[in-house]
Formats: structure tokens, sequence, C-alpha cells
């Protein structure tokens, strides 16, 4: 059982590896096409990707764990729709922001999703225990030595970023509800779907669509969909099978920091010593807020990690 979890713990540290490194690929993928060209295309390519994925599943129910009570096509589609119709907008404000900000706060930013959930459950009405508060605020003074300025300022990219996070936040929300009573690959696969389909509209109203410019994002735009959505979301739910739920939680919030040393390595970013501050508290924070009560111990990551990256 041990050799099994820690497995599952080197898959989901390889998951959080190619979400971090999707950061890169999407500011590279923006040198050569629009932010929401390049979205449109890449969970495009997701949605497909998803499809042998959820023919296996569909045939081998009980390997992701329990039966699946299946909702009237229609309302599937809604959720998902809506679920996409919040994932657009996330995925938007984060592509858009990337062209003003560097990959690795962009990475730490959204990270902040993490906090934020649980936050938000407990506006609703959820019980949390001081962990959420604690890491919440650890989480808040990071952000502000990452984003805020002496002056205090804030660049617009990161105010973009910020604004997104919260949009992240409601998706796993959304998806946690949804998830539920619906088979969470098919779920994802649509919404996915209609993601790519309101990043395709905008993208003809505001931006100029060309094969040209596609065939040079082609290895950002493939990474961004076929690896950072088919393999890592593939990893992701074998990994989850034999893997903590806490352990999985702290390590899919890895990608943050393989945002940073992606940016470093490959597009030569250089945080400033205040930035660097910025980003170890909030991770802090990101992991102080996933402890929980040891009633907790048997519940479930929420699938729609999935699109973090």
């Amino acid at each position: 059982m041990k050799s099994k979890a820690f497995g599952s713990n080197v898959l989901l540290l390889i998951t959080a590896m190619i979400w971090g490194f999707a950061f890169v690929a999407q500011r590279v993928g923006m040198n050569y096409v629009g932010p929401f060209t390049f979205n449109a295309v890449r969970f495009a390519l997701g949605s497909l990707s998803l499809v042998p994925l959820a023919l296996y599943f569909s045939k081998n129910k009980n390997v992701i764990g329990g039966e699946q009570a299946e909702y009237p096509i229609l309302g599937l589609v809604l959720r998902g729709g809506l679920a996409g119709l919040v994932l657009f907008a996330g995925a938007s404000l984060q592509q858009v922001g990337l062209v003003y900000t560097t990959a690795g706060k962009a990475g730490f930013i959204t990270g902040l999703y993490v906090v934020i959930v649980p936050v938000i459950w407990m506006v609703l009405g959820q019980k949390s225990g001081i962990s959420t508060w604690v890491g919440a605020l650890t989480a808040a003074v990071g952000l502000y030595f990452l984003s805020i300025s002496e002056a205090f300022t804030i660049e617009f990219g990161d105010f973009l970023e910020i604004i997104g996070a919260f949009f992240w936040a409601s998706h796993v929300i959304l998806i946690g509800i949804f998830s539920r009573k619906s088979d969470p690959i098919i779920l994802s696969l649509i919404q996915f779907a209609f993601c790519s389909f309101f990043s395709f509209i905008t993208a003809f109203a505001v931006e100029t669509i060309t094969i040209a410019s596609l065939a040079d994002a082609a290895v950002p735009i493939l990474y961004g969909g076929l690896c950072s959505v088919g393999i890592a979301y593939t990893l992701q739910v074998v990994a989850q099978r034999n893997a903590h739920p806490a352990h999985a939680a702290i390590l899919l919030s890895l990608e943050s920091v393989f945002a940073a040393i992606g940016g470093w390595l490959l597009l030569s970013e250089i945080l400033s010593t205040r930035s660097k501050i910025g980003c170890a508290l909030m991770f802090f924070g990101m992991l102080v807020s996933q402890i929980r009560k040891k009633e907790a111990k048997n519940s479930t990551l929420s699938e729609s990690d999935v699109v973090s990256g």
C-alpha cells in the first residue's frame, strides 16, 4: 500500500510540474497568437484529448470509485455550459494577464484559488478551522509583497490574475457541486468544449486568426491542450485512487513553484527579493489552508483542479 501511495505521489508531482510549465507555454504562445485564440484552440484540444479517457471510464465505472448517477443530457450540458462560462472568464483573465506579467507571478497568483475556495465556503455557511484564516492572511501578505510595489501600485497583469483567481475558485466550487452526481470526466470534457466555443467567438470578434500564426504557436498550444489537460488530467485521476487527499492538495499546489522555475529557466524571468518573499509567504499560506480536521481525512480533492494549469 505504501508503494502505491508513493507511486501516486510521484504522479501528482509530475502533474504539478506539467501544469506549472504550462504557464510558460501560455506566455510563449502569445508571441504568435492572441490570448483568446490561444485558449480557443487549447481547450478544443483539451476537450478532444479527454474523449478516450471518457470512453474508457464509461466502461469501467468503478475505476474512479462509486457509481455514476446520470443526469439527463440537457441537464449535464447546462451544467457543463455554466462551468465552461466561468472557466472561460478565469482562463481569459489569466491569459490576458500573462501579456503583462511573468509566468512565475501568474502561477503564484492563480494558486490563490486554493486559499479562496475554503474562504468562500465559509462565507456560504460551512465551518472552517483556524488554518483557513491563517492560510488566507498569510497568502494575502504574500500577495502584497509579490504584486504591490512600495509606491502602493499594482501591475495591470497582476490585477487581472487576482480577479481571475476568484473565478478559478468559483469554478472549483461549481465543479465540486456538479461532479457529485455526474461523471467528472464527461463534465470536464463538456466544459472545456464550451470554454473553447466562448473563446472562439471572442477571438473572431477582437483578434485576427491565421493559419500561419497558429502554425508558429503549435508547440505551446499542443503543450497547453494535450499535456496540461489530457496527460495531466489522466495522471491526476489515476494518482488520486491511492493518494491521501491532503498530500494530493499539497503536491498539486507545487504548480505555482514549477511555474516560477519554468519562467526562470526558459524565459529568464528573475524575481526580486521582495517578490521571492511574497512567493514564499503565498506558498506557505496555500499549504496551511489545506490543513483539515481528522474527520475530513476521507474527503476527496476536487476534480476541478485539472484546469488550474
